[in-house]
């Protein structure tokens, strides 16, 4: 706390001579939004890639006083936009010493408050409550009852005070009069109720509450914002029409709608930065090839779009990515942790749980589906750093004819292995004996030193297995993967004469084969 805080009125009396005065909750979180517009800071700090979108109107609804809801996929962060709202709140309010539900000194509503300042008048007790008690939030589950989110008359409570029952006393509130004077947010709306969402309807349009059946209603001040996913209005359950009709605003979410904002989404909710002592080194194109995957889950016809890839695929995703590095790098004691192409089969259990699969990709099975999405993200990639192996080009051998061929300029590479070569990468094996065998093929660190300006040799390595993997994606050369070793050589000796282990999906034609 500051030292300001200490200067504080410490009575009703003291608060009416400093001349303090009382705002609503949505007049505070208005003031202090106009505020931070006019000074052109960051409304919500952290969230990426709604700055045109979702921001803008949730600043509106606020301007305008709404309650909201946040409504989305899974993963597009409706649950920490809902949770920094409290960054809008005054850092300090007063509020009657000991009151349940915040109660304003100037307007007190419950029967304790009134009883304390009809009793002490201006040596009422003000206590200073700070922002982040004001908020409180409930996830919605089937069996949240009136009685958490309103309250109910609490028994043991009228026998030790020995209060009747229709004594105001024996009330316990519940979460949402405790947040009074705050923001109270509810996740997942449908899976609440309908008989209870009907219990929102007074603190929505006349911003009550009633218990039981005490006459007495008690005004609330509070700001209600809701989550949901689309989805489970149908799944799971639904938000009745008269609750919908009273929240003033709904908010659509959405994906990253580009790569470069998921990248920087995943960057930083992602543990990289690990505790063993070794420095965590991840080139760019993999992080280009981690969000790819996302985004190509999110158009895959095997995948359920309805239920969405939540951005905690790609977050989970790129940690695994590091693990399997570190987990390298500590085997052969080695300072450096750096991911290699043949990690991304670590980034599987990210994939295969976060994924709900349609019919025909529940055939293919999750981890098939997941494969085939890295090859197709790795083939997405490998374009922008290399040249497209299929791309056709003209030679002109005179005024009147010319030949289409293919490019050439991995000729040497693929025929390396066309020669009964074959290279082989164990997932634990080190660095120097990585680089050693990758440069072993011939042509390749030629290839690379051609397009890419290496910063070290470990660039140089990885760069060279990714001219390798991209190869195999584009269906020039085979691999083949068993018990963490995998194997590159010729495509044709492969289908000649043995299966091919590898992916088996035909990205020509997007056919499963």
């Amino acid at each position: 706390m500051s030292d300001s805080y200490l200067n504080f009125p410490r009575t009703f009396g003291e608060l009416k001579k400093s001349g303090y005065k009382i705002k609503t909750v949505k007049d505070e979180i208005r003031d202090n939004l106009i505020l931070k517009l006019r000074n052109k800071e960051q409304i919500f700090r952290g969230i990426i890639g709604y700055d045109k979108t979702v921001i803008p109107a949730i600043a509106n609804a606020l301007l305008a006083k709404h309650d909201l809801i946040l409504l989305g996929l899974r993963g597009q962060a409706k649950t920490k936009i809902a949770r920094m709202l409290v960054s809008l709140l005054d850092e300090y309010i007063p509020v009657v010493k000991g009151s349940e539900i915040n109660d304003n000194p100037f307007a007190p509503v419950s029967k304790f408050a009134l009883d304390v300042i009809r009793e002490k008048g201006d040596d009422t007790e003000i206590e200073w409550i700070e922002r982040e008690r004001r908020f409180a939030e409930k996830l919605a589950t089937p069996d949240v009852t009136i009685a958490d989110l309103i309250g109910d008359i609490d028994p043991i409570k009228a026998a030790t005070q020995r209060l009747h029952y229709s004594h105001e006393g024996v009330i316990h509130f519940g979460i949402i009069p405790r947040t009074n004077r705050g923001i109270f947010v509810i996740n997942e709306l449908p899976d609440l109720q309908p008989r209870i969402q009907v219990g929102l309807l007074n603190i929505m349009q006349e911003k009550d509450i009633q218990i039981r059946g005490f006459n007495i209603r008690f005004p609330l001040d509070i700001l209600m914002v809701f989550t949901a996913n689309p989805e489970d209005y149908t799944n799971r359950g639904n938000i009745i029409t008269p609750l919908k009709d009273r929240i003033d605003s709904q908010i659509l979410t959405h994906y990253p709608i580009t790569i470069e904002d998921g990248i920087k989404i995943t960057e930083s909710e992602s543990w990289v930065s690990r505790n063993s002592g070794r420095r965590v080194m991840i080139p760019y194109f993999f992080k280009e090839i981690i969000e790819t995957v996302a985004f190509l889950a999110r158009q895959s016809e095997f995948v359920e779009q309805k239920s969405g890839v939540s951005a905690r695929m790609s977050i989970s995703a790129m940690e695994n990515l590091v693990s399997n590095s570190e987990r390298r790098a500590i085997i052969n004691n080695e300072e450096i942790i750096y991911p290699r192409i043949s990690d991304l089969n670590a980034i599987l259990p990210a994939m295969t749980g976060k994924m709900e699969l349609v019919f025909e990709g529940e055939q293919e099975g999750n981890v098939k589906v997941s494969k085939a999405l890295i090859g197709k993200s790795v083939r997405e990639v490998f374009k922008k750093y290399f040249p497209d192996p299929l791309e056709k080009k003209k030679i002109k051998r005179s005024a009147q004819t010319e030949d289409i061929t293919t490019n050439n300029v991995y000729d040497e590479v693929i025929k390396w292995f066309e020669d009964g070569n074959i290279l082989e990468l164990d997932d634990e094996i080190s660095f120097i004996e990585y680089f050693n065998r990758l440069k072993k093929v011939k042509g390749l660190a030629a290839l690379v030193s051609k397009y890419i300006k290496c910063e070290d040799d470990y660039e140089k390595a990885t760069m060279m297995e990714f001219v390798l993997e991209g190869l195999h994606n584009y269906s020039k050369i085979a691999k083949e993967e068993t018990e963490g070793i995998t194997s590159y050589k010729d495509m044709v000796g492969v289908m000649l004469f043995g299966k091919n282990k590898g992916l088996s999906y035909d990205y020509e034609s997007e056919d499963w084969s």
